[in-house]
């Protein structure tokens, strides 16, 4: 089942006060052209790479007690959606793609992960696997997927990291260099690990955690790297693009510069994983200021000694 909810106006998130001529220097991204990518996406021959993401970052379902009953899957690529059903957990699923969003086999809403059309407390599991690094106003979007979670919910993510396609980046930009004297961005910028984290914090969720897991690709074939990646649906949708035909020499000389290991070349995928919880009163809550019973300075110059008695005017020494 596919519903379309793509269109210009505010989902059922009330996201008030958010205008969709957010400033020019927020549009990092064309995201008609990440449609149009996703929609001739071919998932089915880069199954092997998604679907070893995926269980790297649902992995982390194993480490709670939670039991989830309904999760919104954004972006899974007809492989998130599968393995949380294997899990026993209803799934909604949603796609900037209604080609994608379509091709899930269960309730599927094709949507902009900018402007979600899901109302407050919907799920009680988030997941997005490499599905958020196209989107411009990132924050935002973070906020209407917390929005969405019922209190104590959980939101996992997985972004392509600073260091992702290093290699094909050198590459790229040197033979550019070479060919025309300049270099126009072809591979999409990614978040440095330290922020993610602060994103998440800035979005609101409680217990914020962001930690890499770095994946190595090796290709007999580099040409193969950029049948990948089109299949994926991961081709340049930067906004600032250069959209002229590139030289015919561009790419022949920027694979031919790509690093060999024991004859193959390999390509980092970098990730970033994300783990946060909606809000709720039964989570662990930072002690109020002044309810501590040792000072700091007691604390560094006597390690050992017990606590001293508690303050009676209820403030910290």
């Amino acid at each position: 089942m596919l519903s379309d909810y793509r269109r210009e106006g505010l989902g059922s998130n009330g996201r008030a006060g958010h205008d969709r001529s957010m400033n020019e220097s927020m549009h990092v991204f064309d995201r008609t052209a990440v449609r149009r990518h996703r929609d001739r996406a071919r998932p089915g021959d880069v199954e092997d790479i998604l679907r070893d993401c995926a269980e790297r970052l649902l992995d982390r379902l194993d480490d709670t007690h939670h039991r989830f009953g309904r999760a919104l899957d954004v972006g899974g690529r007809c492989v998130v959606a599968p393995l949380l059903r294997e899990r026993g957990i209803e799934v909604v699923s949603t796609d900037l793609s209604p080609v994608q969003a379509g091709q899930n086999g269960s309730l599927a809403v094709a949507a902009d992960e900018e402007f979600l059309p899901f109302a407050p407390a919907s799920f009680d599991l988030v997941v997005a696997s490499l599905s958020l690094h196209w989107i411009n106003d990132l924050p935002g979007s973070l906020i209407q997927l917390r929005r969405a979670l019922r209190p104590d919910g959980l939101f996992l993510a997985s972004l392509p990291a600073l260091g992702t396609l290093a290699e094909l980046r050198a590459a790229l930009t040197e033979a550019e260099a070479t060919l025309s004297g300049g270099a126009a961005p072809r591979i999409s910028p990614f978040p440095d690990l330290r922020d993610c984290a602060g994103l998440l914090q800035r979005a609101g969720f409680a217990l914020p955690v962001a930690d890499a897991d770095d994946i190595t690709l090796l290709y007999a074939d580099p040409l193969a790297l950029l049948r990948d990646l089109r299949a994926a649906g991961e081709t340049n949708a930067v906004r600032l693009r250069d959209k002229r035909i590139p030289p015919a020499a561009l790419f022949p000389m920027a694979l031919s510069l790509l690093p060999r290991q024991d004859g193959r070349v390999p390509i980092t995928l970098r990730l970033a994983m994300l783990t946060g919880w909606a809000p709720a009163p039964s989570q662990p809550q930072p002690l109020k200021p002044g309810s501590g019973t040792i000072s700091l300075t007691q604390a560094l110059s006597e390690p050992d000694a017990p606590p001293s008695p508690p303050n009676p005017a209820g403030s910290a020494r």
